[in-house]
């Protein structure tokens, strides 16, 4: 059995990024942890909507089986604004504390801020002599994010590392829709076609009928 941690941004870069991947984690008796780096603040979203979310962050917690799940409250797109030692001292305690062996992380090219915050923080935290038990850390691929960055100095998404989530593709769209408000009709981004589209795409380069594509960026095998 893995020890696995998701590193979201937000809720639902979790089952965007790597969904159907931690299902199968799931499948095989890993522990799976959630860790959300931000949260709406009670200055630009009313109280109906923070105790909306946080219902559905329960519900996908619920439906992921997810061991724990941290919020560290960050306030959401402003993290530009945190001092860098402040995120990596946070993330941290969690790694610190759950010691995962494999790590999903956001992408550094993602078109929002708060993802390239988050990749940066969490990758300082994957140091062999300070975190020796982490030996895989990938990055994902974020539908509506990772698509949208654009990336004229060569930062793009070049998957090396592909994940067959054929059988639970239709469960990863399930969960997504427990986001209300996040997913829209095609051609807008997160629509149900549109992450088909990709599990398709992904799935055609290696040899699925679906699949999760993601950029290995470090592997220590013992």
């Amino acid at each position: 059995m893995s020890v696995v941690l998701v590193v979201a941004p937000h809720p639902d870069d979790e089952t965007l990024g790597c969904g159907g991947t931690l299902l199968r984690h799931k499948s095989r008796g890993d522990s799976l942890h959630w860790l959300i780096v931000t949260a709406m603040d009670s200055a630009r979203f009313s109280a109906e909507r923070i105790a909306h979310r946080a219902r559905e962050i329960d519900q996908v917690a619920g439906a992921y089986g997810f061991g724990s799940t941290t919020c560290l409250q960050f306030p959401a797109s402003r993290l530009d604004e945190v001092p860098c030692n402040e995120l990596v001292a946070a993330i941290g305690v969690v790694v610190g504390k759950l010691q995962p062996e494999v790590i999903y992380l956001p992408f550094p090219g993602d078109a929002h801020t708060d993802h390239r915050a988050v990749y940066s923080a969490a990758a300082a935290v994957t140091k062999w002599f300070r975190y020796p038990f982490v030996k895989r850390v990938l990055a994902c691929e974020i539908v509506s994010e990772t698509d949208f960055g654009l990336a004229p100095d060569g930062l793009a998404f070049r998957p090396n590392s592909y994940v067959d989530i054929s059988p639970w593709l239709d469960r990863k769209i399930d969960i997504m829709r427990l986001y209300a408000g996040e997913m829209g009709e095609h051609p807008f981004p997160r629509s149900e076609r549109a992450i088909r589209a990709l599990a398709s795409l992904r799935g055609a380069q290696s040899g699925f009928a679906a699949a999760e594509a993601f950029m290995l960026l470090k592997e220590i095998v013992g």
